[in-house]
C-alpha cells in the first residue's frame, strides 16, 4: 500500500495505528487508501455494537428500515448534496451502448488509454449519508407526533486517506426523527445524552463538542459558520493520539432543520414543513476507537466491555 508523505507527528501516529491494525489482521489492505477488508474479530465488534445500540434505543419504538448502498440519482439531486459536497460524492457510471462502442472501449483499454469516456451516468448514485434515502419515502404528511426511523447501512465518501479512521466505504447506524421544530430539537438533545452514556460505558473517553460539516467552496464557509453559531451539529469525539489531536468523531447528533424535509415536501399534521434530527454512529470508527483504547486482542479487553458487546 502506497503511503502519503508523512509530515507531522500526527501523520506518523495515524500510520502507526494503521500498521498495527494491518499487522494484527484486524484490517486487510487493498490498493486504494481508505478501502479495507475486515477480519472476523473486527466484525464481532461491529455486530456487538449494533446489538447494543438497538437495545439502547429500543424505547424509541422506531420503524426499522434498511436501504442498499445505492439510491436514485433523482433523489440525490433533490438533497442538494452535490452543491455542498461535490468532492465527496460518488456517481455510478455504466456502459449503455452497443458492440461498436464496446470494441472502441476495448481498443482504448488495450492501448493503455482511458476507457471510462464510454460510460454514462446511471440512474443511481452511491449513498453518501444513509438517512438520505429515507426522506423520499416520507414525502407528504407525517403522522401525529412525527416519525422515528432506525437505519443502518453503508455510506461512501470520496476522501482517500491513510488515516484508518477516515474510510471511503463505511457503515452507519442512525436514528432519525422528523416532526415539529421543537420536537426535533428536543429529540436531538435528549438522545445525545444517551449516546454519550452508551459510548462511555464501553470504556471510551468520549466528549461532546460543537462541530460542522466539511462544506465545499466559498459558499460552504458561510454554512460552516451558521452551523457552528446555531449549534446544529454536535460530535462525540474520542482522543486517540494523546496531545497530538483533540479527538476523532465516532458519532454525532444533528439538527437538520428543514434542509431535507423541505426538499421532499415533508409536513407535520398542521401543514407546516417538518424539521429533521438524527443521532448517527460510525460503526467502523467506533470499533477502531475500541481497538485503539483496549488493544488488538479481544480476550484482553475489560470484562464489562466484552459483556456489553457479547464478545
Amino acid at each position: 500500500m502506497t503511503d502519503v508523505l508523512v509530515s507531522t507527528p500526527l501523520d506518523e501516529a495515524r500510520l502507526a495505528f494503521r500498521d498495527e491494525l494491518l499487522e494484527s489482521g484486524m484490517l486487510v489492505a487493498t490498493s486504494v487508501p481508505g478501502i479495507y477488508g475486515r477480519s472476523g474479530d473486527f466484525e464481532r465488534i461491529v455486530t456487538g455494537l449494533d446489538t447494543l445500540l438497538g437495545e439502547s434505543f429500543a424505547s424509541l419504538g422506531a420503524t426499522v428500515l434498511r436501504f442498499p448502498p445505492v439510491y436514485p440519482r433523482a433523489d440525490f439531486e433533490r438533497t442538494d448534496y452535490i452543491a455542498s459536497f461535490p468532492d465527496l460524492s460518488g456517481i455510478v457510471s455504466s456502459f449503455e451502448d452497443g458492440d461498436r462502442e464496446h470494441r472502441e472501449l476495448l481498443a482504448a483499454r488495450e492501448d493503455g488509454h482511458a476507457w471510462d469516456g464510454w460510460l454514462k451516468p446511471a440512474d443511481v448514485v452511491l449513498t453518501n449519508a444513509i438517512c438520505h434515502p429515507l426522506y423520499a419515502t416520507l414525502e407528504g404528511t407525517l403522522p401525529e407526533g412525527g416519525s422515528v426511523h432506525d437505519l443502518s447501512g453503508y455510506g461512501f465518501r470520496h476522501e482517500p486517506s491513510n488515516d484508518p479512521m477516515r474510510l471511503q466505504s463505511f457503515r452507519m447506524r442512525e436514528f432519525v426523527f422528523a416532526g415539529t421544530p421543537d420536537a426535533a430539537q428536543l429529540y436531538r438533545d435528549t438522545w445525545l445524552d444517551t449516546s454519550v452514556a452508551v459510548l462511555a460505558s464501553l470504556g471510551l473517553a468520549v466528549d461532546a463538542v460543537p462541530a460542522n460539516d466539511p462544506f465545499f467552496g466559498r459558499a460552504g464557509k458561510m454554512l460552516v459558520s451558521a452551523q457552528l453559531r446555531e449549534n446544529l451539529k454536535v460530535e462525540i469525539i474520542v482522543p486517540l493520539y494523546g496531545d497530538l489531536h483533540e479527538g476523532t468523531a465516532i458519532a454525532s447528533a444533528n439538527c437538520q432543520r428543514d434542509h431535507l424535509t423541505a426538499a421532499f415536501d415533508i409536513r407535520t399534521t398542521d401543514g407546516e414543513i417538518a424539521h429533521g434530527a438524527c443521532i448517527a454512529f460510525g460503526m467502523e470508527r467506533t470499533a477502531l476507537a475500541l481497538l485503539r483504547t483496549h488493544g488488538m486482542r479481544l480476550d484482553a479487553w475489560p470484562v464489562d466491555v466484552r459483556a456489553l458487546l457479547g464478545l
